[in-house]
């Protein structure tokens, strides 16, 4: 069994899943989200088709805005994400596909934490990252 970290950022995609992930124990004891992630779901009920796509998303944003402290993107954030680009770069990827993930790692590289996630392929190519997948469901 891996230990469990301290601390970590939890990638959107850990968010929006987190009423349905079954080991919760999977997940660092003290979690963050980026303000990247607030900004990711902000988009989601004002792009929503239905009032009950667009009420649901809303609840989510407001969930996490009250249960977590957001990790600002800074400036010591600004200069990773350089570091963060040029290993995408590197590795043959680019930062304009998945901006909102290279941000996010940014993020994590400023602040020297772990990212959970349940898409590790949207972190592949960072090496100065470290990235910890979550289960699904």
């Amino acid at each position: 069994m891996t230990p469990r970290h301290l601390r970590g950022l939890l990638d959107t995609s850990v968010v929006v899943s987190l009423g349905g992930l079954t080991d919760l124990d999977a997940l660092p004891a003290r979690c963050f989200v980026s303000a990247i992630t607030l900004a990711e779901l902000s988009v989601g009920p004002l792009v929503a088709k239905t009032d009950r796509e667009r009420i649901a998303r809303q609840s989510v944003l407001q969930q996490v805005e009250a249960d977590f402290h957001a990790i600002p993107f800074d400036d010591r954030a600004a200069r990773a994400f350089g570091r963060v680009a040029a290993e995408l770069r590197a590795s043959g990827r680019t930062t304009t596909a998945r901006a909102y993930d290279a941000l996010i790692a940014a993020t994590a590289v400023a602040n020297e934490l772990p990212v959970f996630t349940l898409n590790v392929d949207d972190f592949s190519g960072i090496s100065s990252l470290t990235v910890v997948e979550v289960e699904p469901v």
